[in-house]
């Protein structure tokens, strides 16, 4: 089993950043791949990486206003948000499903086998 706490959301105004994170604890031996989720309205996908951190893709909606990242030895995960919009505003969730291919990610809700249960991102007009 594996466990997963996001936080690190919170209120911020346009324009403003946040930086999410997503410890991961449980049966870490393991390979994961992660995502980032948020629900609004319906659960969308923003980002995805590989367990070997070198992979990742984006929602069009985010590309190049946030940045997806991993750190393998503390067992971590991180969503870096910039630039928010209040279109941004929903409970962000992480996930992980466990892989053999180093460079696999998923951006579907139903690939991923465990799930945080989120940490709310408010963002301001």
């Amino acid at each position: 089993q594996v466990q997963l706490v996001e936080s690190g959301g919170g209120l911020v105004q346009t324009g403003g950043s946040l930086r999410l994170s997503c410890s991961v604890s449980g049966r870490t031996s393991s390979n994961y791949a992660m995502g980032w989720f948020r629900q609004a309205a319906g659960k969308q996908f923003v980002a995805a990486i590989s367990w070997s951190g070198g992979d990742t893709r984006y929602a069009d909606s985010v590309k190049g206003r946030f940045t997806i990242s991993r750190d393998s030895a503390e067992n971590t995960i991180y969503l870096q948000m910039n630039s928010l919009k209040p279109e941004d505003t929903a409970v962000y969730y992480c996930a992980a499903v466990e892989t053999y291919y180093s460079a696999s990610y998923f951006y579907t809700e139903g690939e991923y086998d465990y799930w945080g249960r989120g940490t709310q991102v408010t963002v301001s007009s």
